[in-house]
């Protein structure tokens, strides 16, 4: 029952999400180590602040130790992006979080990452399951979480001062400190609150803190930051004046962002602005890299700098791996997902707050007025986006159709090309584009319709719709 997603492998806790599988997989990914030579450089774990997450991350340490590789484990709590940090810090060519990101508080996961800190990529995580399949019934060899730690073969770390260094080094702080900024920030009960408070504080913000308590159910809410579940923070922001509104999910790899008029700025836009800011006003050089499901604003922001947009699958992995490939500005999701050149290989939601800060500061404009800028410039793009859940045998009749027979729908506009690269989108001659992709982490079919006109976007989105009877 074992398979990972876009986003590593999440389960629901208690039934897939077991002491019993979070065992197998680490002894999988244990033998996978032994017999690839890397096991000798040791092994990094961190966890966030869901059920059962730190107890899973001595779950998967006693068996790193029962294998006899040396195992550290992050002291406590933590962000995802500290833990890719730690990795690359630390030059390991595995390493894990007990994290099931975004989804809701009934789920608990594991995330892998390989050299560098990068998300492990299909090749590693198909070789994790081949693993996972020879050991299933077999014997797994642990050792108790204190002996361990006694013995030497566990050791718990602490690498948040280097993390919240290397960001505070990669930004203008001087710059930050002269305009001493009012933020907001919601954790949504997550990890990222230390993290974001003292970076904030150390350059002089005035820093207003809403969710910051463990709350392992998220408050009744997704920990995903969305339009929906950002509500309180558009209040707060406009009650109290803020600068700007900061929120990220659960493990901190994604970001939400509320401006200084109490508008949600979706992550289309967040992702724009920071790309626009760094070859306008910072003057770097490279193109920049989205999936399939993000806007095509990047591409024209790209193009009239005489820079290239690349466009790959859905899943971080993806992303990281184009943008070394090409040496990209940055790269990111539609899902609130980023990163910048020279920073992690894998998405960081603190080090994009910090970042955000740092261009409302530099360019002494506020993110309502810089994101109209990029509006005059490049126009208005419409984006409309609809999720549908299902059930395993409707996942089935709609993979049929949409993929095997490949049946389509006459729509209003002519299609320019189909690519079933991830998913099928249509790509239509005016420019705009539709896709339908199942979720590699939740029970989803989710549909994504960019367009210049809004009601275009909709009734798209409506046309494909009612053909799949959603």
């Amino acid at each position: 029952m074992i398979k990972f997603g876009t986003g590593g492998w999440r389960a629901i806790i208690g039934d897939d999400f077991t002491k019993a599988n979070v065992q197998l997989l680490t002894c999988a990914l244990a033998r996978m180590m032994k017999d690839s030579g890397s096991a000798e450089k040791g092994f990094c774990i961190g966890y966030d602040r869901r059920f059962l997450s730190a107890e899973a991350a001595k779950w998967a340490a006693e068996v790193m130790a029962g294998e006899g590789i040396h195992c550290k484990v992050l002291d406590r709590e933590a962000p995802t992006p500290l833990i890719m940090f730690t990795v690359k810090q630390l030059n390991l060519d595995y390493g894990m979080a007990i994290t099931a990101s975004h989804n809701p508080a009934i789920y608990n996961g594991i995330k892998v990452f390989t050299s560098g800190g990068r998300d492990a990529d299909e090749r590693v995580t198909a070789e994790i399951e081949m693993y996972i399949a020879d050991l299933c019934g077999k014997p797994i060899n642990t050792m108790n979480y204190n002996k361990a730690i006694d013995c030497g073969t566990v050791e718990e770390i602490d690498s948040f001062n280097d993390y919240i260094d290397s960001i505070l080094s990669a930004v203008n702080t001087e710059a930050i400190k002269q305009r001493r900024l009012k933020v907001a920030l919601d954790p949504m009960y997550g990890v990222s609150q230390t993290s974001l408070r003292t970076i904030l504080l150390t350059t002089r913000c005035d820093v207003e803190v809403i969710h910051e308590r463990h709350d392992t159910l998220f408050g009744g809410r997704l920990p995903a930051p969305n339009e929906d579940t950002m509500k309180s923070l558009v209040n707060y922001v406009l009650d109290h004046h803020c600068d700007l509104g900061v929120a990220t999910d659960g493990d901190a790899d994604r970001i939400g962002v509320i401006d200084d008029c109490g508008e949600f700025l979706h992550p289309n836009r967040i992702l724009t602005l920071l790309y626009y800011y760094l070859v306008k006003y910072k003057g770097w050089h490279g193109p920049v890299v989205r999936n399939n499901s993000t806007t095509h604003m990047l591409d024209k922001v790209a193009e009239s700098f005489g820079e290239k947009c690349y466009e790959v699958p859905v899943g971080f992995k993806h992303v990281s791996a184009k943008m070394r490939e090409t040496n990209a500005v940055i790269g990111g999701e539609s899902s609130g997902g980023l990163t910048v050149r020279g920073h992690i290989q894998g998405k960081d939601g603190i080090y994009a707050a910090a970042l955000l800060v740092e261009m409302v500061a530099v360019t002494g404009k506020r993110l309502s007025q810089l994101y109209k800028e990029i509006l005059d410039t490049y126009g208005i793009l419409y984006t409309h986006e609809s999720d549908y859940r299902m059930t395993a045998e409707c996942k089935q009749q709609l993979t049929k159709l949409l993929f095997a027979d490949k049946l389509l729908p006459e729509f209003s506009l002519p299609i320019e090309h189909i690519s079933y690269l991830d998913g099928c989108k249509i790509y239509f001659k005016n420019g705009g584009w539709i896709i339908a992709r199942f979720s590699g982490t939740e029970p989803l079919l989710r549909v994504c319709c960019e367009m210049q006109q809004q009601h275009l976007a909709e009734q798209t989105v409506q046309t494909l719709q009612e053909f799949l009877k959603l």
